[in-house]
C-alpha cells in the first residue's frame, strides 16, 4: 500500500533497529484520511471471507479497525486492557505481552459480543512477535468463533510474529512489511533491493 509506505518514509522515526515511531499519524495523532484508505484496503483484501466482526486491542488498533469495520459493514469490538465497573462479568480474557511497551497486559472481551457463528477479522497497528494477534485469536476461538484473517498495518518482518502466525495456519495481510530498520532507515520487505553493477 504505497500511500501508507510513503507516510512511514516521510513521518516515521526510527528509534533503533527494533523500534519505529509513527505517532504523528497512527498511534497518538491519527490521520483519518489515511485510516479510511487502510480500512478500504483491508476490506478489499478480506472481501470474500464472510467477516461478521472486526476485533482489535485498545487503543492504537482502534482507528484502522473501525475504518475496516465501516467498509465491511460489521461491528468493531476492541479488547479492553483495563476492567471497569461496566465490564466485569462473562469475560473472555487473555494475557498479552507488548514488545514496544515491554509489559504484559490482560485483555478482555465480553462474551455477549462474540458468538460461535462469527467470522472474525483481527486488526492491529503493529506486528512484531505476534503476541497481540495470538491473544486476540485465542479470545475469538474461546468464543467458538473462527479467525478468518489477520490484518496488520505495519509488520516488522524481521521479527518472528508473521512467520509464527502463518505457521499456526492464520491468513496474515500486512500493508507495510518492513525488512529492516538498520542504519536509521526503513527498508520495506517487498521492495526490491537496489542492484549494483559490477565494476
Amino acid at each position: 500500500m504505497e500511500l501508507l509506505k510513503n507516510k512511514v518514509l516521510q513521518e516515521g522515526i526510527v528509534l533503533g533497529e527494533q523500534v519505529l515511531k509513527v505517532d504523528s499519524f497512527l498511534n497518538h495523532q491519527v490521520d483519518p484520511v489515511l485510516m479510511m484508505e487502510i480500512g478500504k484496503e483491508f476490506a478489499a483484501r478480506f472481501a470474500g471471507e464472510g467477516i461478521t466482526k472486526v476485533l482489535t486491542i485498545e487503543s492504537s488498533g482502534i482507528a484502522p479497525a473501525v475504518m475496516t469495520a465501516l467498509q465491511l459493514g460489521v461491528p468493531l469490538i476492541f479488547a479492553r486492557k483495563r476492567k471497569s465497573l461496566t465490564l466485569r462479568d462473562d469475560l473472555l480474557t487473555e494475557k498479552v505481552y507488548s514488545f514496544t511497551k515491554q509489559e504484559e497486559s490482560e485483555v478482555s472481551v465480553s462474551k455477549k459480543f462474540l458468538s460461535p457463528g462469527d467470522r472474525v477479522l483481527l486488526i492491529d497497528d503493529f506486528l512484531a512477535n505476534g503476541e497481540a494477534a495470538f491473544g486476540l485469536a485465542r479470545i475469538a476461538e474461546k468464543a467458538g468463533a473462527t479467525v478468518a484473517g489477520i490484518g496488520i498495518v505495519i509488520e516488522k518482518a524481521f521479527q518472528p510474529g508473521g512467520r509464527k502466525l502463518l505457521d499456526a495456519g492464520y491468513r496474515v495481510e500486512s500493508l507495510a512489511p518492513i525488512a529492516s530498520l538498520a542504519d536509521g532507515r526503513v527498508t520495506f520487505a517487498d521492495k526490491p533491493e537496489p542492484q549494483t553493477n559490477p565494476v
